[in-house]
Order: C-alpha cells, then structure tokens, then sequence
C-alpha cells in the first residue's frame, strides 16, 4: 500500500471518480486555478478543465443553489466549501433544498451530490473559524453525514459518497490534511455508515470520529504502555451510525467513553450515550462519560484554546474514572 498524505486521499478520489463518471464535476471557491484552499483539488483544472473543475465567486448560497439544480438534473456534483464555517450562508440551500428534495418531490428527484471541505478547529483560528458542525447536519433526515480520520478512510470513503444517490456532507479535519498513512492500491470503496474498530482490548470502549479517532488511537496507545486496552470505535459515518459496532464493543469491555470534537449540549456524543444507555444499559459496570470542547467559542489566545479543546489527558482521565482507577 502507499503511504499518503490526507489531503492527496482525497485528491485521488477526487480524480478517479472524474475519470469514472463523466457527470460528476467539482465546484466552489479556488478549486480550479488556485488547486482548493487546501490543495486537494492540485492538478484537476489541468486533467479535467474549467467544465468540470469550476471556479465560483464567494457566493456559497449560490453555488450551493447550482448544484442542487444540477443534481436535480442527473449530474453528480461535489461542492467545495472553503470551510465549513462558511457553510453557514447555504444552510437554506443543504438543509432545505438538497435535503427534502427526494421526499418533497416524491421520490421523482434524486439528489446525488457531495457537500465537502474542512471542519472543525485548527490552531488561532478563533471563534467563528473553528467550529465542528457535525451534530448540526447530521439532526436533517435527508442527508448523510461522514467524518473520515484516516487518509485510507478519506478515500475510501469520499468515493462512496460521489456513487451515493442521496445528498451526503463530507466533513474533512482541517488538522487532518497532512497527516499520512496507508492506502490501498486499486480501485476500493468504504460503505457508508459502518464503523471501524481501530484499536482492540478489553478494558473499555473509546467512541469517536474524525480527527478525535486520532487522539483516540493515541489515548488507547499511552494507555497499553499502562497495560490498559481498550477499543477505539472509529464511527466514520455519524449519520446513518453504526450502532451495531458500538454495541458489540460496549457489551464486551462493559464500560465506554465518547471523544468528539464540538460541544456538549445535543452534540453527536449524546446521541451515543443515549443508544448505549438504552440498548446496553445492563452490560455496563459504570457511567459512559463524555469528553468534548469546552461550553465556551473557541478562545484566540493559545492558553485558552488549548484549556478548551478535548486532548489526550482529559480523554485517559475519562477512562481511568469509569475504570475506578482515578
């Protein structure tokens, strides 16, 4: 397998689905001359021209809007946003539009199509950039939510929402993009809405998703220097969720901690808990806690920042309080 980088995963998918399906086209702010704000989409413009690799103006309602329309037609868009952040101005378009539009219409217009871009928090980005919005669109009935941590998960996984006939979000790490790792050679797809069991022990079960199955695998690697194993359930999909692989893991090591990346109140984490709570609630030998960003925007300054995200002391703490070792 070659090992790459995040940010060339997705490039690959992005270039073999291009060469597969003439229909699909990629669309949003600086993918074409500029290579993407985070250069996934380097090369495209050259292999696949301005048709199909297309520059918009800082209108993300509007080519929001676009592609709705052309999926509503038989094409297979991917919309880029810049970040996710950004999103925000073509909510009405993803949430009212692209979402209900098969129902609305009674099944007579399918909505094949990907919103993609970077999530979540780098570093100094402050407030208003550094946002995960996961728990925000995976409450909409109609779309798919998917948050790949892994550059072979990226791939896999943006191949399959590309072929999905319903509106799939695509949420990349902003951290994530240089991150590497392996990646199958070939042709491979990844289905939507299975988890992946990424570390295996007995002691207890880490649930997380996007860049915090990172810093689970990391968690659960400091943790077996202390002779602590535990399960790190990467959910990859959050929406539809594979509750099945939770459950098998929680009614195995009998306790579980949940690592997310956004905040506390009605985020994915809860949702969790509250699967477990209900369909395993006799397997298990203490409380699920959760560990997640702080109730607060994310602070500028770096002391403050770091106090308010989750991070691998929080999330080994959380597993020694329900183990009963702290």
């Amino acid at each position: 397998m070659a090992v790459l980088t995040y940010r060339d995963a997705l490039n690959q998918a992005l270039r073999e689905e291009l060469i597969r399906d003439d229909r699909v086209f990629l669309m949003g702010e600086e993918v074409a001359q500029y290579n993407g704000a985070y250069k996934v989409s380097k090369g495209l413009l050259d292999e696949f021209g301005p048709m199909r690799i297309v520059d918009t103006p800082i209108t993300e309602l509007g080519f929001a809007g676009v592609g709705i329309g052309s999926a509503m037609v038989g094409l297979r868009p991917i919309i880029e946003f810049m970040t996710w952040n950004f999103a925000l101005l073509a909510i009405d378009q993803v949430v009212n539009s692209a979402a209900k539009m098969l129902y609305m219409s009674g099944g007579q217009f399918p909505m094949p199509m990907v919103f993609r871009g970077p999530n979540g928090s780098a570093l100094q980005l402050s407030a208003q950039h550094s946002q995960a919005w996961e728990s925000w669109l995976a409450h909409i009935p109609g779309l798919k939510v998917v948050t790949p941590a892994t550059p072979a998960d990226a791939k896999g996984l943006l191949k399959s929402a590309i072929r999905d006939d319903n509106p799939v979000v695509f949420l990349e790490g902003e951290m994530l993009y240089n991150t590497r790792g392996e990646v199958p050679d070939g042709e491979y797809t990844i289905p939507l809405g299975k988890a992946d069991l990424k570390r295996e022990g007995d002691a207890c079960t880490i649930v997380a998703h996007g860049k915090m199955a990172l810093l689970a695998m990391q968690v659960a690697d400091t943790l077996a220097k202390e002779g602590i194993a535990v399960d790190v359930v990467d959910l990859r999909t959050v929406r539809p969720m594979d509750v099945e692989t939770i459950a098998i893991s929680v009614r195995k090591t009998n306790r579980a901690v949940v690592l997310e990346e956004g905040w506390e109140i009605c985020g994915v984490g809860a949702q969790v808990v509250d699967f477990i709570q209900r369909e395993c609630f006799d397997d298990l030998d203490s409380p699920v806690l959760r560990v997640h960003q702080e109730d607060v925007p994310m602070p500028y300054a770096k002391n403050l920042e770091k106090a308010a995200k989750p991070d691998a002391a929080k999330a080994i703490a959380a597993v020694k309080k329900v183990m009963y070792l702290a």
